[in-house]
């Protein structure tokens, strides 16, 4: 069994992640389902109780980091890529179910998420992506270095309160989603396309 441990770190570190134990030890205080489908590496650091689901992977090189907060659900096919720039996270947040996506891997990337946000259905970060306190992204949608403002939570019984919103699926590029409005695209995303949050979910 030694051998076979031997076998999976010799592994990891070749491909730039920790050994089984330096990552729990990382990771000590979070609740990792399936250490053994999880991947970490060095550059990495997280508070207390995230929960990690199988197939998750977080991966910083080049000097830069990956840091999440405290109480973040992390679900199976989330996968962080930090090498060009950050990627800065609060607590509370919701990554998958359906996957996620963040690299912040080009000349000047940065990825900064707030607390209480919704990222669903595998949207997929890129560039420098400043997401507020109570953003979304529901569905399969690229995110090329946009910024979606601060607000409630998708709970905030009030739509005009809640953070920025993209839904639907297709390419969103340098846009900036105003507190309490959405862009709803289904191939495209445009500012011309903003809407407010109330359009979708009329105020009690």
């Amino acid at each position: 069994m030694s051998d076979l441990f031997a076998s999976i770190d010799a592994a990891r570190l070749a491909c730039g992640f920790l050994p089984l134990s330096q990552m729990m030890e990382i990771l000590d205080g979070n609740h990792v389902l399936d250490p053994f489908s999880t991947l970490v590496s060095a550059g990495v650091s997280a508070g207390r109780n995230n929960i990690f689901y199988p197939g998750v992977t977080l991966k910083a090189s080049s000097g830069a980091e990956i840091r999440l907060g405290d109480d973040n659900i992390v679900h199976s096919g989330s996968h962080f890529e930090a090498s060009n720039g950050n990627i800065l996270i609060g607590s509370k947040n919701q990554f998958g179910e359906g996957g996620f996506t963040a690299k912040a891997n080009r000349p000047g990337a940065e990825i900064r998420i707030g607390s209480h946000g919704r990222f669903l259905n595998n949207p997929a970060l890129f560039g420098r992506c400043m997401l507020g306190d109570g953003s979304q992204i529901l569905g399969n949608i690229t995110v090329d270095s946009c910024t979606l403002s601060d607000g409630g939570s998708f709970q905030e019984d009030d739509p005009d309160m809640r953070g920025g919103l993209l839904k639907g699926s297709g390419v969103a590029r340098n846009l900036s989603v105003a507190r309490g409005m959405v862009i709803a695209g289904n191939g495209t995303f445009s500012s011309e396309d903003l809407l407010p949050q109330r359009h979708f979910h009329p105020k009690p």
